[in-house]
């Protein structure tokens, strides 16, 4: 009777291991089902995207872990399900900086700066998308969008008592991963599913076998612009939360931005980068790897960061980042007769001259992630559109018409790097204008001032 017993039990197990392969299969084929064009789905706007409302961060106050204005910071979190139940997706969110007390002031009266002006609902798309069909791999994952209200990509702790400025980012940082924690994604490397399954004979119940499926524990810290640059700051920060058994890695969304030369021979961005390091004070918290061999402000910029990154990470970025032209490049005060207004509306209007100079920004960047790519743990994603940020948008993230290199789709290339399913995922496009398939942002309204 035991024999019969113990076999009937391997029977049940092997069957229910089974039924948990083929449960996971009809979670991810469609990634498979896209990767052959086969796909039924486009659109720039998904219909009726999944609404995730604002929890604030009730305890951060003790803690000092404030917006600018000294409100609550917050942040938007959709339980994770079935294979996805113990995996974790952080995606923190972007907005530029501010860098002086004065923009810090204005800064604090928006939804970037203090939580009475944040959305109390956002939506879900791309990336953070609950539906199969638009993130294959990780919609059935525990989901959450970190608000940014600190104005320097989470990494201040400091205040300016005159004009009542809160820079805690950094504590906000800690504040937010210690309340997730304490919500399960602490959890062990591995939750055992407790799995139930039912003999029947003709109409009748022969035995009643229990299993025990083991589901894996992952994670992954993601950010888009400013949010990028800060997914590279506390990457190996967030590995640290975890037990080594877990498969934690991170993703930087055009946070790749550059110490690059404007159009005038002068340095916009380390001149706007020296004004959010000076006034929020962030030389103790930026990497010492970094500050040991360079000033706070060049560890700022993501080039002299990436090298030092110890946990993997996958760099998605344009060769031609919108904001880093419009901001970086050519930015007024660099170009006071308006030379680039047109090329920078959009870059169809941009002359050869302009072209052969963002020709050299794309090799700048390329020189810069030369390094980063030997590492085999690493991914890259860099295509050749006018465009910045492409986790979020559906369009750009999983779409019958998405960018693509070599085929395959910004959703496909992280998946597969994430999961490795692939040896190397190191995918950089041909220079413009050679890709068709770019979702180019014509118009981009500054958000770092």
């Amino acid at each position: 009777m035991k024999s019969v017993l113990w076999y009937l039990g391997l029977i049940g197990l092997v069957f229910s291991r089974w039924v948990r392969g083929f449960e996971y299969l009809n979670e991810t084929d469609s990634a498979i089902f896209k990767t052959n064009g086969v796909s039924a789905y486009s659109a720039s706007t998904p219909p009726n995207p999944l609404m995730v409302g604002l929890t604030l961060l009730q305890g951060a106050s003790a803690k000092g872990a404030v917006c600018l204005d000294g409100t609550l910071p917050g942040y938007h979190w959709h339980p994770g399900y079935g294979s996805g139940a113990s995996s974790w997706l952080i995606q923190l969110e972007g907005g530029g900086w501010c860098n002086s007390r004065r923009s810090c002031i204005y800064r604090k009266t928006t939804r970037r700066g203090s939580s009475k002006f944040m959305e109390k609902v956002l939506p879900f798309t791309g990336i953070l998308s609950n539906k199969a069909e638009e993130n294959p791999d990780f919609f059935n994952w525990n989901r959450i969008k970190l608000r940014y209200c600190d104005g320097a990509s989470f990494a201040g702790d400091s205040q300016d008592q005159a004009s009542d400025l809160q820079y805690r980012g950094q504590r906000i940082w800690l504040a937010a991963m210690e309340e997730l924690m304490s919500k399960g994604m602490r959890n062990a490397d591995q939750v055992w599913c407790f799995e139930t399954l039912f003999l029947y004979s003709v109409g009748s119940i022969l035995g009643v076998l229990i299993s025990y499926v083991p589901i894996m524990h992952q994670a992954l810290l993601s950010g888009c612009s400013a949010g990028g640059l800060a997914a590279i700051l506390h990457c190996d920060e967030f590995r640290n939360l975890f037990p080594r058994t877990t498969k934690v890695k991170c993703l930087s969304d055009a946070g790749m931005f550059l110490d690059a030369m404007d159009v005038s021979g002068g340095r916009s961005l380390r001149s706007f980068f020296s004004g959010v390091v000076n006034t929020q004070a962030l030389q103790n918290n930026l990497p010492q790897t970094c500050t040991n061999r360079l000033d706070p402000v060049s560890c700022f910029f993501p080039q002299n960061l990436i090298a030092s990154v110890n946990t993997p990470l996958f760099l998605l970025n344009t060769a031609y980042d919108s904001w880093q032209i419009q901001e970086s490049l050519a930015p007024s005060a660099a170009d006071p007769h308006g030379t680039w207004d047109e090329c920078k509306k959009n870059h169809a209007l941009c002359s050869a001259s302009q072209i052969q100079f963002l020709q050299r920004f794309r090799n700048q960047m390329l020189n810069a992630i030369k390094g980063f790519s030997m590492s085999r743990q690493n991914g890259l994603f860099i295509n050749s559109c006018f465009a910045h940020c492409q986790t979020e948008r559906q369009d750009t993230w999983f779409a019958d018409d998405s960018p693509v290199i070599g085929n395959k789709a910004i959703a496909l290339a992280v998946g597969d790097w994430y999961f490795e399913r692939s040896t190397s995922v190191k995918d950089i496009d041909c220079p413009y204008p050679c890709d068709k398939t770019c979702h180019n942002l014509l118009k981009l309204t500054p958000v770092c001032s």
